[in-house]
């Protein structure tokens, strides 16, 4: 049986928004008996940026309020925009915040630290953070570290030359420094990696 085309139906093809968006009462569009020519009012031009942005990439709530602020809609209409994005689940830091420690510790091997520094950047709160970082237990990130390292540890290095070995030793663990990783915690990788590739 074909499926019956109402009003909601017609309405998301005429509009081109998604039907929860539309359902939820987020469509960007002039309100009914509006004027099209009318100056666009600030909720709907604050519903069109939040949208686009949110079309392109996830975004934190903090993101979005900083886009809005740089777009000049005033704080209280950004703010009741959101939290009626945050109703309706098209604005969740928690859920941000665990698609950015999948997506950075994979791609670019950073560990927790540097990621907690990352999620507070973009306004995430330190409870939800510690939540989303508790998917990367400590062996993923060790084990993360242990590829990096032997994939950047360049072929023909003598490791049997101390001097050769130090050098090697300072550029990797500062390379792992740089993605989060504790001094302490990178030398000691570095040191357990270049011992098994000088013994093999």
């Amino acid at each position: 049986m074909a499926r019956g085309s109402g009003a909601g139906d017609g309405q998301e093809r005429a509009s081109g928004l998604p039907g929860p968006v539309l359902q939820a009462g987020l469509q960007t569009g002039p309100a009914p008996g509006q004027p099209e020519d009318r100056e666009p009012d600030p909720a709907s031009v604050a519903r069109a940026i939040v949208l686009r942005q949110l079309t392109s990439a996830p975004k934190s709530r903090l993101q979005l309020e900083r886009k809005l602020a740089e777009r000049n809609v005033p704080g209280d209409v950004a703010a009741a925009v959101l939290d009626r994005f945050e109703e309706v689940k098209l604005v969740d830091d928690a859920e941000f915040a665990d698609m950015w420690v999948r997506s950075r510790s994979q791609s670019r091997k950073l560990a927790k630290g540097a990621l907690r520094r990352e999620l507070a950047d973009k306004g995430i709160d330190p409870e939800t953070a510690a939540a989303a970082l508790e998917q990367l237990s400590d062996e993923d990130e060790e084990a993360a570290a242990r590829r990096l390292v032997e994939r950047k540890l360049r072929p023909g290095t003598d490791l049997s030359d101390r001097t050769a070995r130090d050098k090697a030793a300072r550029r990797l663990a500062s390379m792992l420094a740089r993605k989060g990783y504790q001094p302490s915690q990178a030398f000691r990788i570095v040191g357990e990696v270049l011992d098994a590739a000088s013994s093999s």
